[in-house]
């Protein structure tokens, strides 16, 4: 059955983790997995994690199926976090939500039930966006087509042609859209920007699409989730994919909500039913172990201020690793401005160099990045700052 099929090349950023683990030179640097980590190198739980799981293994008394859906407590404490409580499309009814495996099952299960409203859809995403946004989307079978969004010569963000390409944009398509801290360049819209997308949204009739995986990362809990929920405000129907992968440092638990706004009640319980057919069909069921961990933390008031206060220090140290690395650049004799470094969001940015420059870093001074110069801010410290920014400094 098998013989014909061909090997593959491995994914870029775990073939590079591959190649960093192997390398024995006590200095190397890992800026490619996007993983938050804090200064020693490590990704650590978060002790609202640790107590939340705590009292989780005390309480539980059963492992019996949590249903297609998940919880409704974790669905319901996920939608208030991301939608804010008392938001329109909640006091409305127009909300359904499912517990997924991550964002990526989020995204998957949207697209299919986008695919299963009109097959072939055509979902437009930014130039660049995440690398695995084309397969979740396309695999489903989606069209996928792009609209400009940031110059990497110039390291800034392309709002205007984005906007002349979205004027093409037509009803029944979907434009997916970062709500925050974008990955891969870390280039956010402002709130003039988003209003102008919520405005292009309701007149033209396309359906809005956000991936909100980064949550509290840019400037705030609310802060970060301001466009999407002007959208939401905006237009009749949208649909959300939220990670807690990041805010809540569960990557390997892997829980993430498929959320979707409908028109109507009716809409809305059609199209629920859909979402857990399509569910029922992929994984059948959620895992539970980590949106427990999320609905405790989020319905427990001391559990939710310790996470919002880690959170607050996760962020805080990120932005200012940014100011760092700028400062750094320059104080190395690096040529060129690097102060878009300081005004971009998230985990993210490209650094602006070449593909030749890239392996060069890694093969003289073992610092591993993608080619494009994505780097993951979270790989840097103040222990290895200096040697980043002379190797970088010595390779323009």
């Amino acid at each position: 059955m098998f013989e014909h099929l061909g090997s593959l090349p491995p994914d870029p950023i775990l073939g590079l983790l591959a190649s960093y683990r192997a390398d024995e030179n006590p200095c190397k640097i890992d800026l490619g997995v996007g993983v938050y980590k804090d200064e020693a190198g490590h990704t650590a739980v978060l002790q609202a994690v640790k107590e939340a799981e705590t009292r989780l293994l005390q309480s539980e008394e059963t492992k019996a199926y949590i249903g297609p859906a998940g919880t409704p407590g974790f669905n319901s404490t996920m939608q208030e976090l991301v939608l804010g409580a008392g938001h329109p499309a909640l006091e409305d009814g127009r909300v359904r939500s499912a517990q997924t495996p991550g964002g990526c099952g989020a995204l998957r299960i949207l697209a299919e039930l986008i695919n299963r409203a009109k097959a072939g859809t055509t979902v437009w995403v930014s130039d660049p966006t995440w690398a695995n946004h084309v397969p979740l989307l396309g695999n489903a079978g989606l069209k996928i087509k792009s609209y400009p969004y940031y110059d990497r010569a110039s390291n800034r963000l392309l709002f205007d042609q984005m906007v002349e390409a979205l004027k093409t944009v037509g009803e029944g398509e979907v434009v997916l859209l970062h709500a925050c801290c974008h990955n891969p360049c870390g280039a956010d819209l402002s709130r003039e920007q988003w209003k102008v997308l919520a405005e292009m949204a309701s007149k033209q009739g396309f359906t809005p699409f956000v991936d909100i995986a980064y949550q509290g990362f840019g400037d705030s809990l609310e802060d970060d989730a301001y466009g999407l929920r002007l959208m939401a405000e905006s237009v009749p129907e949208m649909l959300v994919a939220a990670s807690c992968s990041k805010n809540f440092g569960l990557y390997r638990e892997r829980v993430g909500l498929a959320m979707v706004i409908y028109a109507n009640g009716g809409s809305a319980d059609r199209g629920h039913s859909q979402m857990l057919s399509a569910i029922r069909g992929n994984y059948s069921m959620p895992p539970s172990h980590g949106a427990a961990i999320v609905e405790s933390i989020l319905t427990d008031a001391g559990l939710k201020a310790n996470w919002e206060a880690e959170l607050t220090e996760m962020r805080a140290r990120i932005n200012s690793l940014r100011a760092g690395l700028v400062e750094g650049l320059t104080a190395a004799g690096a040529g060129g401005d690097f102060n878009f470094i300081c005004q971009q969001k998230g985990m993210f940015s490209f650094l602006g160099i070449s593909p030749e420059q890239v392996q060069q870093l890694q093969k003289d001074f073992s610092i591993y990045m993608v080619d494009s110069s994505r780097i993951s801010i979270a790989g840097l410290s103040s222990r290895n700052m200096e040697y980043f920014c002379k190797a970088v400094a010595s390779v323009l």
